[in-house]
């Protein structure tokens, strides 16, 4: 009999050794479990935040703190459980249906919880801003428009993005919901978890979770860095990239998280007007072999 490699002997459903390891398909399992669990403590962290600002304290509220920092995290645990999922060979229907209802809850409700109580519970009426109804109105376009956004996913094998881009690399199509989730949650954490009072600022937050919305229901391709193996080798410069985004996470989390998020979300901004822009000065004939992306 030949020797199996490791990934063969633990990881291969054909090998000898699958009844010993059937625990393994529990594994992406948990982790979604948890990101259901994260996303609980978001919502009830947003009203226990309110309760604590109804009482008068407006400053820093470690309320809405603990709510950004659980669905921060739970972007984290929802990009390893599908990746571990493959790397195990234990996808399945069911957690596929699982992952998704987990993300509605998770980067669906729990942020649009928090935008609301955040960014618009406690502004005092003025300007465009004369009651809540906007922030009810824009808080439930996040989530309408995050669940259109899974279930075009669920539903769509090969969806192919508006701006099509190399054949030979994965795209998502459209903004993940868990990167619109992890936008609203580094602004909470990056405005020191501060509710928003004045409101030309809610406004504005407003006006960003619409656009959120709008680029989690377009077409638009947004890199999904499936093609990074956890498996393979690294390089040195690679080690040395992660450690230093480690370092400067650990030391200067807020302002680097922020920043993280934000340049993920302009991505599919910029990528989509570099298209606009060659096409206008370089028109090219169509391809007669147009290129499908996976998202």
């Amino acid at each position: 009999m030949a020797k199996l490699t490791f990934k063969e002997r633990f990881f291969d459903p054909r090998s000898p050794a699958r009844k010993s390891r059937r625990s393994a398909y529990a594994l992406p399992t948990l982790f979604t479990a948890g990101n259901i669990f994260l996303g609980f403590i978001a919502i009830v962290r947003s009203i226990q935040g309110v309760l604590l600002g109804a009482s008068g304290q407006l400053g820093g509220n470690p309320d809405f703190e603990v709510a950004a920092k659980a669905i921060g995290i739970a972007v984290v645990l929802d990009g390893l459980d599908g990746r571990i999922a493959r790397l195990t060979n234990t996808t399945s229907d069911f957690g596929r249906e699982m992952d998704s209802l987990a993300d509605v809850i998770t980067f669906g409700i729990a942020p649009a919880v928090l935008a609301y109580t955040w960014g618009v519970q406690f502004v005092m009426p003025g300007g465009l801003l004369h009651d809540h109804r906007a922030g009810y109105f824009f808080a439930f376009l996040y989530l309408l428009c995050g669940a259109a956004r899974l279930a075009r996913f669920n539903v769509q094998a090969h969806p192919v993005p508006k701006n099509p881009g190399r054949a030979d690399r994965k795209y998502f199509v459209g903004l993940p919901i868990p990167a619109a989730a992890g936008m609203v949650a580094a602004i909470v954490y990056a405005a020191d978890s501060t509710p928003l009072e004045w409101w030309i600022y809610s406004a504005l937050w407003l006006a960003l979770l619409g656009l959120l919305s709008f680029l989690m229901v377009s077409t638009w391709r947004y890199p999904s860095f499936k093609e990074v193996s956890l498996t393979g080798p690294r390089s040195p410069l690679t080690v040395i990239l992660f450690g230093a985004l480690i370092y400067l996470i650990w030391n200067y989390s807020q302002p680097v998280l922020l920043a993280l998020a934000s340049l993920y979300v302009s991505t599919g901004i910029f990528i989509r007007a570099g298209g606009i822009i060659r096409r206008r000065f370089r028109p090219q004939r169509p391809s007669p072999h147009p290129e499908h992306q996976t998202s």
